[in-house]
């Protein structure tokens, strides 16, 4: 009885740490640029380390290209695009990512991971739009439109907050939006005497399915302050918790 009862405490204690060590689902950092690099990255993979720990997730962080094959995504539940930039990835890459979302993975987007792979369609309308321009970082007020998301459950309808303002191009109208941004509460900036500004729908966070795989971005996260920050911090766990897990929207 009492051989039984150790057996029993000793299988648990090792599944308990099986667990903790492998965590609820496992998460690739990926922040190769090839074209602006923020100098936020850093901060970025930091606070997404420091996440996985407390929040109990497996978590891995490079820029080697070379992950992009069949063999090492299949380990993996999300990819996280971390302020990626231009093109990173070639044919053979992209065609391994695609297959992974094909499976039903889970792929989140931060700053600008809308600023690369330019000409490839598909991951234009996975990511939901282009980066087009900002103007000047600036405080701005930010509409939270979509609370059932588990990337706004904690969020204020009026979220006041310093960024860089990315407008887009080549938007996803699929997409469910999350978050917008007041276009009266900033500055947009203008070119060749027209305004910058998007006008009354300009996005900042959204999510969608794609192509069988589940899709969060966010367009906040330029400056370095931001990865110090809780609400934005629970902002983006929740988006990789749902890209990850896929658990019911409320």
């Amino acid at each position: 009885m009492l051989i039984g009862s150790f057996l029993l405490i000793t299988t648990l204690l090792f599944s308990g740490q099986s667990f903790a060590q492998r965590g609820q689902f496992k998460a690739l950092i990926f922040s190769k640029t090839q074209g602006f690099r923020h100098q936020s990255i850093p901060n970025a993979v930091k606070a997404l380390k420091d996440m996985a720990k407390t929040r109990v997730f497996s978590v891995y962080a490079t820029e080697d290209a070379t992950i992009f094959n069949d063999d090492a995504l299949k380990d993996y539940d999300v990819i996280i695009m971390a302020s990626t930039t231009g093109d990173i990835l070639n044919d053979d890459q992209k065609a391994a990512f695609k297959r992974f979302v094909q499976s039903g993975k889970g792929v989140v987007g931060i700053h600008s991971a809308t600023d690369t792979e330019y000409n490839w369609d598909w991951y234009t309308k996975l990511i939901g739009g282009q980066f087009m321009h900002h103007p000047a970082q600036q405080t701005a007020r930010l509409n939270v439109v979509d609370s059932n998301h588990p990337a706004t459950y904690h969020l204020n309808e009026k979220w006041l907050w310093t960024d860089e303002w990315y407008a887009f191009k080549n938007f996803n109208e699929d997409v469910h939006i999350l978050i917008q941004l007041d276009e009266t509460s900033y500055d947009p900036g203008s070119r060749d005497g027209k305004s910058m500004a998007m006008g009354d729908v300009h996005p900042m966070s959204w999510y969608h399915e794609y192509d069988s795989g589940r899709v969060f971005y966010t367009a906040l996260g330029h400056v370095e302050a931001a990865y110090e920050d809780d609400d934005f911090l629970d902002h983006v766990y929740g988006g990789i918790w749902w890209a990850a897990k896929g658990y019911p929207i409320q």
